[in-house]
């Protein structure tokens, strides 16, 4: 008889579940937690804020180092695409006078006209989500504050190295 793990797991701990099949082993959690002090610590009651976890100076430390490497990459990425879309434009200017490249401007704007409609259609939907992620970006910063501050000055560092 096959059951959902979680099923037989719920069964076992009020004791209406026996297996005839032996093909899996039912882990309880809870006493493998008791048993096993490493697996409390890092899944039990320490999981929450980074305050709860870690001094201040280490937080200051991760959240610098961390930050660093994003704005170390956020600047060579930025390079890079800034590179490749003026390059594009560039090329599109030289082969546009050259005469390779022929543009119809009207129908440019007419098109540039028809996705400004669309973008303002989309962005009336889209606020609530928006105001969503915002508001559990704040609460993040707000209950982490010691690490997010050290992300923020590192990664302006990392943006300037």
């Amino acid at each position: 008889m096959k059951m959902d793990p979680a099923l037989a797991l719920t069964l076992l701990r009020f004791g209406e579940y026996e297996s005839d099949d032996d093909s899996y082993e039912v882990l309880d959690l809870t006493e493998y937690a008791r048993r096993h002090h490493w697996w409390n610590r890092v899944f039990g009651h320490s999981s929450g804020p980074m305050v709860e976890k870690y001094s201040v100076a280490t937080q200051i430390v991760m959240g610098g180092v961390t930050g660093w490497c994003a704005g170390f990459l956020f600047q060579k990425v930025g390079k890079l695409a800034a590179t490749a879309v003026g390059g594009g434009f560039l090329l599109l200017q030289i082969a546009s006078h050259s005469g390779y490249v022929q543009i119809d401007w009207k129908r440019v704007e007419k098109d540039v006209n028809k996705a400004k409609r669309q973008i303002k259609k989309r962005a009336n939907k889209a606020a609530p989500e928006i105001n969503n992620i915002i508001e559990e970006a704040t609460e993040f910063v707000k209950q982490n504050i010691v690490i997010s501050s050290g992300f923020v000055g590192g990664f302006l560092l990392g943006l300037a190295s």
